[in-house]
C-alpha cells in the first residue's frame, strides 16, 4: 500500500502480544515505537487541543487515532472489569468504519475524498486495522493489571476532542 487518500500507510509493530491483526498496513518489529503508541503516549496532552497544526500525513493519522481512543474511553466508562471492556472494545470493532465523504467520518476535509470504491475498501480496511491494533493496546492502559478500571485513564472519557461531541 503505497498512499490512500491523502494517508501514507504507517508501519505497525509486528502485533500486540505476538498475534498481528491483519491489514495493508506495513510491519516491523515491536521495539519499534509506532504511531499507535504515539497516539496512545500523547492522548492524555492531544485530548485538550481545539485545533492541530498539520504538517504530513501522520499528523492527520494522529488526530484520527485521538479521536478514536476518546470514543474507545466513551465506550469503556461504564465497564467495571477488564471482561466488560474488552467486549465493549470488540463490540466496537464490529460497527461499521466510515471513510472520508461517507456519514459518520468524524472529520469532514481532512483526508481527501477516494477515487475509486477500491481506494475506499484499502482505507476502510486500513483504519480498521489500526483501530483494532489500538484498541488491543488501550485495553492494557485502560485497566490495571487485576482487570480494575484505571481512573487516570478513563477520566479522560468525558473530554471533547476537538469540540466533537462522542456518539
Amino acid at each position: 500500500m503505497s498512499t490512500c487518500d491523502g494517508v501514507s500507510p504507517m508501519i505497525l509493530k509486528d502485533g500486540f502480544h505476538g498475534s498481528h491483526i491483519k491489514g495493508p498496513a506495513p510491519v516491523s518489529n515491536q521495539d519499534q515505537t509506532d504511531i499507535v503508541d504515539e497516539a496512545i503516549t500523547f492522548f492524555r496532552a492531544n485530548v485538550f487541543f481545539r485545533n492541530f497544526d498539520i504538517k504530513s500525513s501522520a499528523d492527520k493519522l494522529l488526530i484520527y487515532l485521538t479521536f478514536y481512543i476518546n470514543v474507545a474511553l466513551k465506550r469503556l466508562e461504564g465497564c467495571r472489569t477488564l471482561a466488560e471492556g474488552t467486549k465493549a472494545i470488540i463490540n466496537l470493532g464490529l460497527e461499521n468504519v466510515p471513510v472520508p465523504g461517507e456519514s459518520g467520518f468524524p472529520f469532514p476535509g481532512l483526508f481527501p475524498l477516494p477515487q475509486s470504491q477500491r481506494e475506499a475498501e484499502l482505507l476502510r480496511n486500513y483504519l480498521k486495522q489500526i483501530r483494532e491494533e489500538t484498541s488491543g493496546r488501550l485495553l492494557s492502559v485502560a485497566y490495571r493489571p487485576n482487570g480494575t478500571p484505571n481512573k487516570w485513564w478513563l477520566a479522560f472519557a468525558k473530554r471533547k476532542f476537538m469540540n466533537i461531541i462522542v456518539p
